[in-house]
């Protein structure tokens, strides 16, 4: 039973963006790309770097190694120089089709003392050389969730999900 009674959905340019669940928040977006560049760009660290944080945050550093297992971290950057470190585990890759990583662990399967979610992407082929992006935040419990939301969640994605599209398109 589902006690989470203000599902939301708000278009954004980036895409449509979802409050499926009492734990999850989700955006959803079809690109004019194959699921090739897309998986690329999320795999890719140097391409990472230039999407995946909402301006005026940026992507500083990133370590990747990118297989079932591999550790992941990215550090991103505030306009005050704040940092933010993003370190997890890759659970499930799926060439071109899924990738799914977790903040649950960090480098060598170490328990995170604050995990946060777990984040599900995949990429369905449609015609016409187009892709359905899902992005599926799922978290431990709804307090996070709704952290996730507070710090802007529905615009910081929908920017990243815009940012990406024109990436993809000149790779």
């Amino acid at each position: 039973m589902n006690a989470m009674t203000n599902l939301t959905t708000k278009q954004h340019a980036g895409g449509t963006v979802t409050t499926a669940s009492e734990r999850e928040l989700t955006l959803t977006r079809v690109y004019d790309a194959p699921p090739e560049k897309l998986y690329r760009a999320w795999t890719d660290p140097e391409l990472l770097k230039q999407f995946l944080a909402p301006h005026p945050w940026k992507i500083t550093r990133t370590a990747m190694d990118v297989r079932p297992g591999g550790s992941s971290m990215f550090v991103m950057e505030g306009p005050d120089g704040a940092e933010i470190p993003c370190p997890g585990i890759y659970l499930e890759l799926v060439p071109n089709e899924k990738i799914v990583t977790t903040d649950a662990y960090t480098a060598a399967w170490e328990p995170s003392q604050n995990p946060f979610m777990t984040t599900v992407l995949t990429f369905e082929r449609l015609e016409g050389n187009k892709t359905r992006y899902t992005a599926r935040c799922l978290h431990w419990n709804a307090e996070t969730r709704e952290q996730h939301e507070a710090m802007g969640f529905h615009e910081g994605w929908a920017q990243v999900a815009e940012q990406l599209a024109e990436l993809v398109k000149k790779i």
